[in-house]
């Protein structure tokens, strides 16, 4: 299984031209050792999408069958939940519902199909921390793997592949022929005890895995691939949650590998639920155009107590990056991050203070954000173009940057200025190049906690099958 795993990943990253066979060899392999495969069954009732019609070649919709199955086996959650598998095949579906103490097995041969027919995604009504669609002013698309208000539910798989078939949606969007906004891959609300692993997401929509008005969420073990210049195919947006584990993942795509995320503008400072309490490791990112992780730029409800660690980036356009504006409000602070390998950047730091895409012109211009405690330790950079451009906002600068033990090397064709700052105030140690005379030297190391949070002690749920399907 772990040799298929590896071939199919390197496949999938020369397909998408990104980089060489060797490199791309190199990469795979290294992720998949970290990959542990299901082991345990992890509910007391188990079915199979075929006892409730589903046909697996590609063609004929299995929506109903989804839906069907899953509320067949939402009667069993008071008994120790159910599992629903999806066997080897091709299932092609639209949006379909999750319901509590349920796990999706995607078996390593099956591929659910995102359906080409929009009457197959049923509408759903703006988020109410942003006020709007992403994409149109109006509704959004349910997302194809969809759950709300829910408690223990786990996708996982044996490598097991969704595929949005995103293709379709991209030239809507890039035609500006869309009424809605697209759908992602998996977005769960208003839930806990999430946990999304094993899998490879492909082609999705829009945003890929996307949880939001959540807490205990743990996402480990995911491959997801997209078109470099795919629009908006951000990877993991943890969006208004606490205490969310993000390990040992893969992703190629069009935007942010990782955006994290609470609201925009007045409607997320009147929703004013932060994204708080995340751990980030062992994170491998391609986006040439986008940031390893990026805080923002919707972060209107504040995003606090972010770590981390062990991060990997390759022809990438920032490592981690923050975005912001006037009118966001809120904050962005007690941020950390070390141990960061990052090869063929423009960018080593980037903070941006006039980020400027508004919801409407309802926006608070006097809702100024607080961006403090921002600590990046431990980086080695090689083919760098330019090593920060850390721009805050005038009279409310970014404060209490800690920079430290940092060595980054140029590209044969380095902008003549490094580092560009302004209104920007920290301090750094150890740093080559030379950083600006607004994070003057001081011989420190930036912290990073070293207290557990409590979703760092939660045991990712595994789950195995057996027989023939």
């Amino acid at each position: 299984m772990k040799s298929q795993a590896i071939e199919t990943l390197i496949s999938a990253i020369i397909l998408l031209g990104l980089l060489s066979s060797s490199v791309a060899a190199y990469c795979a392999v290294r992720y998949a050792e970290t990959i542990e495969f299901p082991a345990l069954n992890c509910r007391k009732h188990i079915a199979v999408l075929t006892d409730f019609g589903g046909v697996g070649d590609g063609k004929t919709s299995n929506t109903q069958a989804f839906k069907a199955a899953i509320a067949n086996l939402s009667q069993l959650a008071a008994d120790g939940g159910a599992q629903l598998i999806v066997p080897p095949g091709k299932w092609l579906t639209g949006s379909f519902n999750l319901t509590s103490h349920f796990t999706l097995f995607v078996h390593k041969d099956a591929v659910i199909l995102g359906a080409q027919d929009e009457s197959e995604w049923p509408l759903l009504p703006v988020l109410p921390s942003y006020g709007r669609g992403r994409d149109a002013p109006d509704g959004r698309f349910s997302s194809l793997i969809f759950g709300t208000n829910l408690t223990d539910v786990v996708i996982t798989g044996n490598n097991g592949t969704i595929d949005g078939q995103g293709a379709y949606w991209w030239k809507k969007f890039k035609e500006d022929k869309l009424n809605e906004t697209r759908p992602y891959l998996i977005e769960i609300m208003y839930s806990n005890q999430i946990q999304i692993s094993n899998l490879t997401l492909i082609n999705s929509p829009s945003w890929n895995v996307h949880p939001i008005y959540s807490s205990d969420v743990i996402i480990q073990h995911l491959t997801i691939l997209a078109p470099v210049d795919s629009p908006n195919t951000d990877g993991i947006n943890p969006d208004s949650c606490t205490n969310t584990r993000i390990e040992d993942s893969f992703v190629v795509s069009g935007d942010d590998c990782i955006a994290v995320k609470s609201g925009w503008d007045q409607y997320g400072i009147k929703f004013n639920m932060p994204t708080k309490h995340l751990v980030i490791r062992r994170f491998t990112c391609i986006s040439p155009d986008s940031a390893t992780i990026a805080l923002g730029s919707e972060m209107s409800g504040g995003i606090e107590d972010v770590r981390a660690e062990d991060i990997t980036a390759i022809n990438t356009q920032s490592g981690v990056r923050i975005k912001t504006a006037v009118g966001r409000g809120a904050y962005v602070k007690d941020i950390y991050a070390r141990r960061m390998t990052l090869n063929t950047m423009k960018y080593v730091f980037w903070m941006t203070g006039s980020y400027g895409s508004h919801p409407d012109p309802g926006f608070d211009p006097n809702a100024f954000p607080v961006i403090k405690g921002i600590n990046y330790r431990d980086v080695v950079a090689d083919n760098v173009t330019y090593s920060a451009r850390l721009e805050g906002i005038e009279k409310d600068p970014f404060t209490d940057i800690c920079i430290s033990n940092v060595n980054i090397k140029l590209t044969n064709k380095p902008k003549e200025l490094q580092w560009n700052c302004t209104n920007v105030q920290g301090v750094t140690s150890r740093v080559t190049p030379e950083p600006c005379n607004l994070l003057p030297v001081k011989e420190i190391d930036c912290p990073f906690p070293e207290d557990r949070l409590p979703i760092e002690d939660v045991m990712l749920k595994t789950c195995s099958i057996s027989g023939k399907f």
